[in-house]
């Protein structure tokens, strides 16, 4: 049954290599359990987010693993959520009782918007209609804005006042565990361990916690706490909040929420989905991707039930590429990965457990194989190609987002191929999101000043 629903065979995969990619992906991606309650619960119910989020990334994770039947899985998307909670919530809308009803219907809206985006191919021609050049530029990007998510996370990389940025203190447990898991990693896949990543996640736990009972590592306690019971009918106070009167009567502030949900959801999913399916080999000789019409239905279905439960954007997550690394190649996977979101609802002391450290070595790792896209890109010849590639790749992790590297790629593709005298080669739909990146460039300017 498993080889009819998922093609394993044709994909060169097995049930244990797929399984093991389910795990990997999620144990990368398990801190949003505990992240997103964290950001959200200054405005709602933490325990009804926790919730939500858990069963609103496995419903939309087994709708990509069975429909789409691609390694990809979906969640709430940090900075969508951080931009829920602090900038339409605490900010634009402060003064308003019940803000996150109005942050949720905008939300749900959003997902309704990008359910009809998605029935009519609209961002399936916009992943289709992105040059070669720069959807390798845009892996390249996404492997480096991952890696720095890793090292930040890990305590590795700091903030400096001086430099903007700098080394972290090596003598801290976090970062020497960090760095010992990524080699860790990096040896095992050297002499082709299965399982690799999930190993030297598992591993670096392990030697987390002797690192606590031996009062080396003094952060947040690495051992699961099974003393705060479950809360699963906290969902009651966030499932189905929504606010339709604030709508009608702030029509126009409205759309202006929402329309900021759809530009970074929109590009950051697709530089995800591009990234991942590049590092996979999922794209077509042409370098297209197949059946992403149901991808992005996945994804648009996610974010209507998370906002239907209450949580913030279900988008694609950019970790899911560390199942891939694990071998990862269908939709086995991400079903694995939606089961383990569910059993996180009973075992989430245990998920909730796993620390930051723990995870980066493997974000470093997966880092640097998106990295070797590299190899594939032209930087000769055509100074369009060369120069939008490069953009994805610098703009990504220096600006940490994915949408705003696409965006300067974009630009700089389209007006290049003018100066070049070449605005034939531009397509209708690249045409169209230069518009709507010009647009956003707009609100970004009126925004600062």
């Amino acid at each position: 049954m498993l080889e009819r629903v998922f093609q394993l065979k044709k994909h060169k995969t097995d049930v244990r290599t797929e399984v093991v990619a389910g795990v990997t992906t999620f144990l990368a991606m398990a801190y949003i359990l505990a992240v997103n309650p964290g950001i959200l619960g200054t405005v709602m119910d933490a325990n009804g987010v926790f919730v939500a989020t858990a069963v609103a990334s496995a419903i939309a994770t087994f709708i990509m693993g069975f429909v789409a039947n691609y390694p990809i899985a979906l969640s709430a998307g940090l900075g969508l959520n951080a931009y829920f909670a602090y900038t339409v919530c605490l900010g634009e809308l402060g003064g308003e009782p019940n803000a996150f009803k109005i942050a949720l219907t905008a939300v749900l809206v959003e997902g309704v918007i990008f359910l009809l985006m998605s029935l009519f191919k609209f961002r399936e021609k916009i992943v289709n209609g992105i040059p070669t050049n720069l959807k390798l530029g845009i892996t390249c990007g996404i492997g480096l804005f991952v890696a720095f998510i890793g090292l930040v996370n890990a305590g590795v990389v700091v903030k400096s006042d001086a430099t903007t940025v700098a080394l972290g203190d090596l003598s801290d447990a976090g970062v020497a565990l960090a760095i010992l898991g990524f080699v860790l990693i990096a040896a095992l896949s050297h002499y082709q361990v299965k399982g690799a990543v999930l190993i030297g996640i598992l591993v670096t736990w392990v030697l987390g916690m002797l690192a606590q009972a031996i009062g080396w590592y003094r952060g947040p306690s690495v051992l699961p706490d099974f003393s705060g019971g479950l809360k699963l009918d906290a969902v009651a106070n966030t499932a189905f909040k929504f606010d339709f009167k604030w709508v009608g009567e702030h029509f126009i502030q409205f759309i202006a929420i929402v329309l900021s949900f759809l530009y970074v959801d929109l590009f950051d999913t697709i530089g995800t989905v591009v990234g991942v399916a590049d590092k996979a080999g999922l794209l077509d000789k042409d370098g297209n991707l197949p059946r992403v019409g149901k991808v992005f239905m996945s994804d648009a279905i996610g974010t209507t039930l998370g906002a239907c439960l209450g949580t913030s954007t279900v988008t694609s997550f950019v970790e899911s590429s560390a199942g891939v690394a694990a071998g990862g190649r269908t939709g086995l996977s991400a079903v694995v990965t939606g089961l383990l979101f569910l059993a996180a609802l009973a075992l989430s002391p245990v998920f909730l457990a796993i620390p930051s450290f723990a995870t980066a070595p493997a974000l470093i790792y997966v880092g640097m194989l998106m990295l070797s896209s590299a190899k594939k890109i032209s930087f000769e010849g055509d100074v369009a190609d060369t120069v939008g590639a490069y953009m994805a790749i610098l703009m990504m992790p220096l600006c940490y987002s994915i949408a705003t590297g696409i965006m300067f790629a974009i630009l700089a593709w389209v007006i290049l191929k003018v100066c070049e005298r070449k605005a034939s080669e531009v397509s209708p739909i690249m045409w169209g999101v230069f518009v709507l990146f010009c647009l956003r460039i707009v609100t970004l300017i009126t925004n600062f000043q």
